[in-house]
């Protein structure tokens, strides 16, 4: 039974490592994402002592891992009867799991240059209404507002593409399917 439990361990260990070096994509480190790969597998929520024994990481280093990855909406503190630590689960929905670090990343970029636009072109139109601003410096200013109102059309669009994904709208256009057991 020994050499079942290796080839159980060998294969989770492959899809721990294939998640834990492309957890970037999410902006977190490989090791944040080999301890949501550990959670992902357990069948029990852990404590912070429980994943740092397993993964040999300090309790500070565990604890702002774990913080990251419920900030991302990818693990979840849970309670359970008689247990008076902490626990925490991995959330096993990869669709929600998507939809919320799309979202958070997505609404919080859209939210920085929106601002930084709208501020830009509050100083631009001040600058259009300035009597010793030159032609050919008007025409700049001119083409540069265009530009910008361009780029609202742009987070606009991609506010309402967002949004999509928040209300599983998009589901409707790209459904989920669910793998052939079978094959």
């Amino acid at each position: 039974m020994q050499e079942g439990k290796d080839e159980l361990e060998r294969a989770r260990e492959r899809v721990i490592e294939a998640i834990s070096q492309n957890m970037n994509l999410y902006g977190v480190t490989p090791s944040i994402g080999r301890l949501w790969g550990l959670l992902y597998f357990q069948n029990d929520p852990m404590t912070l002592d429980e994943m740092k024994n397993e993964l040999g990481m300090s309790k500070t280093s565990m604890s702002t891992s774990v913080r990251t990855l419920m900030d991302l909406h990818m693990v979840d503190k849970v309670w359970k009867k008689g247990i008076r630590k902490d626990l925490y689960e991995v959330e096993e929905d990869w669709y929600q799991t998507f939809i919320d670090f799309f979202t958070i990343k997505w609404r919080s970029g859209v939210m920085i240059n929106v601002n930084a636009i709208e501020k830009s072109l509050q100083e631009l139109n001040k600058l259009l209404e300035r009597p010793d601003i030159s032609s050919d410096d008007k025409e700049t200013v001119k083409r540069d507002i265009e530009k910008l109102h361009e780029a609202l059309d742009y987070y606009n669009w991609l506010n309402r593409l967002v949004d999509t994904f928040e209300t599983h709208e998009i589901f409707k256009y790209i459904p989920k399917q669910k793998e052939d057991p079978s094959q």
